[in-house]
């Protein structure tokens, strides 16, 4: 950072805070409002709250709580941390999507911002036509949008579609154009909020390759949400961690992923997980909670086994499907895979599955565990749940039996041992 220190920064930011209230804070009506602001004022019950339920007016929720910092041209800088802490409200802000309620925030550029797939697509547009919006709200002129048009197109591998309406597109084809439109069209800053998890892996090295070159040769700047640590590391050149609201680090990428690990390493024997009120057309299934059985604690000697149980819902029957756990070491670097026997099921409300990890190959440390549901569809895998650091445990010692080669190089292609999976309504 210290070469950049006499240049003046593209994106500063001051004592920036957000406060949100929470929980109910209106009425359905505008009479019910005006009925619960008298009873106010008079001392009087809320007369549209149940007895024993109060609302929560005046509750609030410090999402950022005084973040100062500066962004100099051409950065790539990663941000991370645990759900909650702040980093997509940052993002927000930053894009002028919502205001501070306290604080500065000074931009010197455009900003092209991906804060969710299809961010700024209007869906009954063409995805031709949402290209030539997205340009002109960037200042751009017609003449210089047909300039880019091929070029974005091609990129985004949509070429069939771009002239049918966006509502019609797939998740991934939503990320692919509007990807393309932010790396392509004239900007200063972009702004990715862990997008990149919906795009194909192919097309993933894709965008890292092209946010790499905006940033490294076009002297672009990159802000970059991910929980994904692999494409920090080979996009970042500069990492902050954030948590509760605030920057917690500030530097070197790898000692901010060590930071990240420590603040966010749980011991959780129990997880629940929400769910949205309706699911993508192609997710088969997906996992409600995770809970560790017949232990007491998550510290494992690496001559044990460790048995946890995944709560899964079957949206649709499932053929040929598997419990896929990825193991990082400190959180961190992938070691290898444990991928369960298939699982085949119809569809039914609710259904528990039950994996037995064999930890003999694990060196002692702490992991992370990231767990799938995926199937095989014509030859490749297809993923329909993904949960990021579901659980996580220490090997305590492993007794001499660790047998793996633990040359960084190599990690993250292991197959590890499963032992045993059932399936239960």
């Amino acid at each position: 950072m210290e070469q950049n220190m006499t240049q003046t920064p593209i994106i500063e930011i001051k004592n920036l805070k957000k406060r949100y209230r929470m929980g109910k804070i209106t009425g359905k009506t505008l009479k019910a409002d005006w009925q619960s602001f008298w009873a106010k004022r008079k001392g009087l019950p809320d007369p549209n709250v149940k007895i024993g339920q109060e609302r929560l007016i005046g509750q609030t929720f410090m999402a950022l709580n005084g973040i100062n910092l500066n962004v100099y041209p051409g950065e790539a800088v990663g941000i991370i941390g645990i759900n909650g802490a702040g980093k997509s409200t940052m993002l927000k802000l930053i894009s002028r999507i919502t205001a501070p309620t306290e604080g500065e925030i000074i931009l010197r550029g455009k900003i092209a911002s991906m804060l969710e797939v299809g961010t700024g697509f209007n869906p009954e547009l063409t995805g031709r036509e949402n290209v030539y919006m997205n340009g002109t709200i960037l200042g751009m002129k017609k003449a210089e949008i047909d300039e880019k048009m091929n070029e974005i197109i091609e990129f985004s591998e949509c070429r069939d579609f771009i002239d049918t309406p966006v509502k019609r597109y797939s998740s991934g084809m939503y990320v692919k154009l509007a990807f393309s439109v932010a790396a392509h069209l004239e900007s200063d800053i972009i702004i990715m909020d862990e997008v990149l998890a919906v795009g194909d892996v192919a097309f993933q090295k894709k965008c890292l390759a092209k946010m790499s070159a905006a940033a490294h040769e076009e002297g672009k700047t990159v802000l970059y949400v991910s929980h994904n640590m692999s494409t920090i590391r080979q996009l970042c050149t500069r990492c902050l961690v954030m948590k509760e609201g605030k920057i917690i680090y500030d530097g070197d990428v790898e000692e901010a992923i060590r930071v990240y690990s420590e603040e966010s390493f749980r011991f959780d024997m129990k997880r629940t997980f929400p769910q949205p009120d309706a699911y993508p057309r192609h997710q088969e299934a997906a996992i409600t909670g995770i809970e560790i059985l017949d232990r007491d604690n998550l510290t494992c000697s690496a001559d044990e086994k460790l048995k946890f149980r995944l709560n899964t819902k079957f949206i649709q029957p499932v053929e040929n499907m598997s419990c896929i756990v990825t193991a990082r070491y400190a959180g961190t670097n992938i070691v290898g895979t444990f991928m369960s026997e298939s699982i085949k099921h119809g569809i039914c409300e609710n259904a528990d599955i039950d994996v037995t990890l064999d930890l003999t190959s694990l060196v002692p440390g702490k992991y992370f565990c990231d767990v799938r549901l995926a199937a095989m569809r014509n030859g490749k895998i297809r993923y329909s749940e993904d949960i990021q650091a579901a659980f996580g445990f220490e090997i305590s010692d492993n007794q001499g039996k660790g047998n793996f080669n633990w040359d960084i190089g190599k990690w993250g292609y292991n197959l590890l041992p499963v032992t045993e999976t059932t399936v239960t309504d």
